[in-house]
């Protein structure tokens, strides 16, 4: 009886071990089972999509702030252009600086120039005054921030316009295109633009004029070499050959600076006794 008994035990003792052995198992396959059914009967979740009003903002915010501006529609020659603003066409005349006319030399290479660096392009104007055409004489800055005028003058096509500027920087970068014979200043001699319009007129009233004595002025020894100065009015006909004269200090318009041998030759201008020597 007692031998049953423990047979009995030790049955059951067998069985339980061996449930509890695999007990592990299905419960790992369980929770597999419980993963899976969970995954797929998840509400699947939508795709995110880029806000398409923020796409459309992120390239406006990087856009420079220099694109706001007048553009240039109109390059006439080296010192003036046409600019659009509102759909109103400004006529600008460029502050400081003479280039070279279109039809003096270098005039289309300094008009080519300034077509390269503006045309098409939207620029900031600053406005210094109007002159007597009603042009808005001004500085023009470029869309990479460089200022037009100044780099007409760097590149040897326009003159510093001495007569109604003082501006350093452009009487500087004309000492260095002189010195560095850019451009124009490749020309031993080369001719204000605000002399070659003088010349033109007076050629024209010269032609106009019959029986106008055309002869050329002796040129005295030294003249080519020789700076004189001038006061650039109709109403003067002589030369200085010292700027601290006292007649020339009543010059009420321009004073050029030029040799004596353009003085006589290209001005029909004669030595002032009174500062002579």
């Amino acid at each position: 009886m007692k031998l049953l008994h423990l047979k009995i035990y030790l049955l059951c003792l067998l069985l339980l071990l061996w449930g509890c052995k695999q007990d592990p198992g299905n419960t790992h396959e369980t929770r597999q089972r419980q993963e899976r059914t969970s995954v797929e009967t998840a509400p699947a979740k939508e795709p995110v999509h880029p806000d398409p009003q923020l796409e459309r903002s992120v390239p406006e915010s990087k856009l420079p702030e220099n694109t706001a501006g007048d553009r240039v529609v109109a390059v006439k020659d080296g010192d003036t252009m046409d600019l659009l603003r509102n759909g109103q066409v400004i006529k600008v005349r460029l502050y400081g600086i003479d280039s070279p006319e279109k039809n003096q030399d270098f005039g289309q290479r300094a008009k080519q120039y300034a077509s390269d660096l503006a045309f098409g392009k939207y620029v900031k104007l600053i406005a210094h005054n109007t002159d007597r055409y009603g042009r808005t004489v001004g500085t023009i800055i470029l869309p990479d921030g460089r200022n037009l005028n100044e780099e007409m003058v760097r590149e040897g096509l326009a003159w510093h316009y001495k007569a109604y500027s003082k501006d350093l920087n452009l009487a500087n970068l004309e000492t260095d295109a002189r010195r560095f014979k850019r451009g124009l200043w490749k020309d031993p001699n080369p001719v204000p633009p605000w002399d070659f319009r003088k010349g033109i007129r007076s050629n024209t009233a010269t032609a106009a004029a019959p029986g106008t004595n055309q002869a050329k002025a002796p040129i005295p020894a030294g003249a080519t070499k020789r700076n004189v100065y001038i006061c650039n009015s109709s109403g003067s006909a002589v030369y200085h050959v010292s700027a601290s004269c006292s007649v020339l200090k009543r010059c009420k318009a321009e004073v050029l600076t030029l040799t004596e041998a353009e003085a006589i030759r290209e001005h029909s201008r004669r030595l002032d006794k009174t500062c002579g020597s």
